[in-house]
């Protein structure tokens, strides 16, 4: 057998699934035993392929909007959280609803709701078209703004510019987001809003952790689906380290050539990707290099999300 070059291996510490990722998925995973199949699941539950698909082979179906479920139907709501809207074509349905919407989502919706209320201008900072955003631009009502970067600030039009608030996306990079918030503040000295404490605490940990890995290694590879926000703020943050950053969606995606140079690899997942893909991606370079694996200190992240009421009871009895 010929020689294989050694090639270590970091693991990122946080990664992978966060409190919210897990409540959801497991949402779906108790309404299936508890209904049977099929339940309905209005967008991915998650941003990861291979967890959709996992539920789909369980017998969850997921569809685009409300209208696609069958009147009565036992429905779920995405970690993402959704519009009123929504809500209201699904209460019209007749739809058996589960909300599994983030509780940190919702804290967004809340705070939003509480600014419009008192007569605020609220700008969303966030991407426009992402799932959560939409859901939380139909939770505000009133003045809503939505912007992403800094540069957009100067072009914000407001009723009065000393009523003005902030809420933003949970999966944001906190960098980027801190440099809205500072544009914000210089344009609008009385605007008020929550700092980065939107910024969820597995995004922001997730986001550290590859911030320290980054100089001790020549490649990044983050675990992620492309349509996962958080998990292509992970990427960003390992390039921005100067470090060449590859967002894949698990093991079929390696080009070995991108290891002709390196020494030692990083590894991190965003916080829908299960850990199982990262051991299958360490796997895959098992055939091509001799690994070895680190796991390196992090935060340890204890945080749990309580089930909605009706599954709890549903599992005590």
């Amino acid at each position: 057998m010929p020689f294989k070059r050694p090639l270590q291996v970091l693991l990122a510490k946080p990664r992978g699934f966060c409190a919210g990722v897990v409540r959801a998925v497991e949402i779906v995973e108790r309404a299936l035993a508890q209904a049977g199949a099929p339940v309905y699941v209005r967008h991915e539950i998650v941003h990861n392929t291979h967890v959709v698909e996992g539920l789909r082979a369980q017998g969850a179906v997921f569809v685009g909007e409300v209208d696609q479920i069958p009147p009565g139907a036992t429905t779920i709501f995405s970690a993402h959280g959704v519009s009123r809207t929504v809500e209201a074509a699904a209460a019209a349905r007749g739809l058996d609803v589960i909300d599994a919407t983030c509780p940190l989502v919702q804290k967004v919706h809340n705070q939003g709701r509480r600014y419009a209320q008192l007569g605020y201008d609220v700008v969303l900072i966030g991407h426009e078209g992402h799932a959560e955003v939409e859901g939380t631009r139909g939770q505000i009502p009133g003045r809503l703004h939505v912007i992403a970067t800094a540069a957009e600030v100067a072009d914000l039009v407001v009723i009065d510019e000393s009523k003005v608030a902030y809420v933003s996306q949970t999966t944001l990079s906190v960098q980027d987001t801190r440099e809205v918030i500072a544009a914000l503040t210089a344009r609008f000295p009385a605007i008020v809003g929550p700092d980065i404490r939107n910024i969820c605490y597995a995004t922001q940990n997730r986001q550290a952790a590859v911030q320290a890995m980054a100089p001790h290694c020549d490649l990044i590879l983050v675990i992620g689906s492309r349509s996962s926000s958080n998990s292509s703020r992970l990427r960003e943050v390992g390039a921005i380290a100067g470090v060449e950053s590859h967002l894949i969606e698990g093991p079929d995606a390696i080009d070995p050539a991108w290891f002709d140079a390196v020494d030692t690899v990083g590894f991190t997942a965003g916080a829908s990707a299960p850990e199982q893909l990262i051991q299958d991606t360490i796997d895959r370079l098992r055939t091509f290099r001799s690994v070895s694996v680190r796991e390196l200190d992090g935060t340890e992240e204890d945080i749990v999300f309580r089930l909605p009421q009706r599954l709890v009871e549903a599992m005590a009895s």
